[in-house]
């Protein structure tokens, strides 16, 4: 449905870009089990840039509890532990030679609720984000030549009902993860 360059297709396809990352950020939202996704997004200072854990080393699971990431260039292995002791996860990593393994405790009553914490400061972002993007079809509206007063309304309306939908999708999968993590 594109209207003289409001294009709510586009705009749905961006929301629903904020809802993904969303859930790849929930995925490194540890619940007492080891996961690949727990480290993932984990992003590494290395060669003078960000780089994505999975870049600079093989990330594994040898047991439920324990993470190892062979990490590729031994000058590299500093810069990895302080990217996980500084991701805000509450894992500490030990250095092994060429390998940094990360014992996964169980959680606390404590920590269940800083994770439901995080987890809601990534659902705001999210919402944010997804504002963002109806502000944006707002302003292309507003832009848009050719269209009568009614037609706009309509538009602003469409906007809304699409922004709406996406938050409540959002806070949908906040619900769910929070069950998640204070599950015992």
């Amino acid at each position: 449905m594109s209207t003289d360059g409001v294009n709510l297709k586009d705009l749905r396809k961006r929301m629903d870009g904020a809802i993904t990352a969303l859930k790849t950020e929930f995925g490194g939202l540890r619940t007492g089990r080891a996961s690949v996704s727990l480290v993932e997004p984990i992003n590494v200072n290395a060669y003078g840039s960000k780089m994505p854990m999975s870049q600079v080393g093989t990330i594994s699971i040898p047991e439920p509890r324990m993470i190892t990431i062979q990490v590729w260039d031994k000058g590299l292995i500093g810069a990895v532990e302080k990217a996980i002791r500084e991701s805000g996860l509450g894992i500490n990593p030990v250095v092994d030679g060429v390998n940094v393994r990360i014992p996964i405790p169980s959680l606390t009553e404590e920590r269940r609720v800083e994770l439901a914490k995080i987890a809601a400061k990534y659902t705001e972002q999210a919402r944010i984000a997804i504002r963002n993007v109806r502000r944006d079809g707002m302003e292309a509206i507003k832009k848009a030549d050719g269209i009568g007063e009614d037609e706009q309304k309509k538009l602003h309306g469409d906007v809304q009902k699409l922004t709406d939908e996406m938050v409540k999708s959002v806070d949908d999968a906040l619900v769910a993860k929070e069950a998640e993590i204070m599950q015992v």
